[in-house]
């Protein structure tokens, strides 16, 4: 049986001034959901469409601790996190496992 994963992801708009930190457990949904303006209003207002962050967790508590966290951080920590992982800050929604 395939074990259950919880994601945290941020998201960006094309010029990368806006970025917007989630959680969920089906990420490619998601991200799908924002891409396509169904994600909620602040994505849907700032145009937030590219996926340029990801980690896995293995239960919703610690993915939301880590959102939590993600969100109490400067804008300069996520744009670490991500630097550090997506240092070109390309859309990683095609990369996402299917």
């Amino acid at each position: 049986m395939k074990s259950k994963r919880y994601y945290v992801y941020i998201m960006s708009n094309e010029t990368n001034s806006v970025l917007y930190t989630g959680v969920t457990n089906d990420i490619a949904r998601r991200v799908w959901e924002h891409k396509n303006e169904t994600g909620g209003q602040f994505t849907k207002r700032y145009r937030v469409k590219k996926l340029v962050y990801v980690e896995a967790h293995r239960t919703a508590r610690d993915a939301i601790e880590r959102e939590k966290k993600i969100k109490a951080g400067s804008r300069q920590k996520k744009m670490d996190l991500v630097n550090n992982v997506n240092p070109q800050w390309h859309d990683l929604y095609d990369e996402l496992p299917v």
